[in-house]
């Protein structure tokens, strides 16, 4: 498959038809296949490897998408995530084009983790919504809990910020990790300098994953965390002053 043209090939992991978490309205969430990062919380740990999942065109992806039109539009759209969906981004400026092309709300579900290239300037601006996961506003503890410093992802805001994108930012509160409130009001000073933000969202911890971490042979480093309660999410809330 070496020779494939990946501005009309995605490998993708799985799709979900009537999704309704990731953006507004119901969606069509396709989830790419590959991530660089080592998140040891990820409960989709089976999208990391790209030599898993499977390659599929372009024109299928869309025309199983027209299907679902009727459902999505004109309040829903569509949500790309993953794995980590700017890994293939050449992929994403072409499905983008024709999904604006029939006005459907598009959206991408990423850690920002990336460099802002010339490709990923143009699907930016094909893009209606970023979903942008804050893994941790500390560099040093980011670096502990996914492998790599957050500068990226905190310039990767930035550049949103500054072109006028709109965004979500989500941030997973695990216990002892990610709730610590020095952490949180720096978190929450970040998010005050950002323009374009329509939305905070907490996302509890919870190990339902694991299984999959499991299943690969892989250990799990989380294995003794207690899943996230509504009382942390409340205290996270309040912290952050968002309702």
């Amino acid at each position: 498959m070496e020779d494939l043209d990946l501005r009309y090939y995605a490998k993708v992991h799985s799709i979900e038809s009537f999704g309704t978490v990731d953006g507004p309205g119901i969606r069509f969430v396709l989830f790419l296949q590959g991530c660089h990062l080592n998140c040891k919380y990820c409960h989709n740990r089976d999208t990391w490897d790209m030599n898993l999942g499977e390659y599929k065109p372009l024109e299928d992806i869309f025309k199983k998408i027209m299907k679902y039109k009727n459902y999505i539009f004109p309040n829903g759209g569509v949500t790309v995530t993953g794995g980590e969906p700017l890994l293939q981004v050449k992929f994403l400026i072409e499905l983008f084009k024709k999904l604006k092309e029939q006005n459907i709300h598009t959206c991408i579900d990423t850690s920002g983790m990336v460099s802002i290239t010339d490709d990923v300037k143009h699907l930016l601006s094909l893009t209606d919504l970023v979903l942008l996961d804050i893994k941790h506003i500390n560099n040093e503890k980011c670096k502990n809990l996914v492998g790599f410093s957050n500068v990226k992802e905190l310039n990767f805001a930035k550049f949103l910020s500054d072109n006028n994108i709109s965004m979500w930012i989500r941030q997973v509160i695990i216990p002892g990790y990610t709730d610590d409130k020095s952490d949180l009001l720096k978190l929450k000073d970040f998010i005050s300098s950002l323009k374009n933000v329509d939305k905070v969202e907490l996302l509890p911890y919870h190990d339902m994953g694991k299984y999959k971490w499991k299943n690969l042979n892989v250990n799990y480093d989380l294995e003794n965390v207690r899943p996230a309660t509504n009382e942390d999410i409340n205290r996270a809330k309040k912290i952050l002053e968002i309702s």
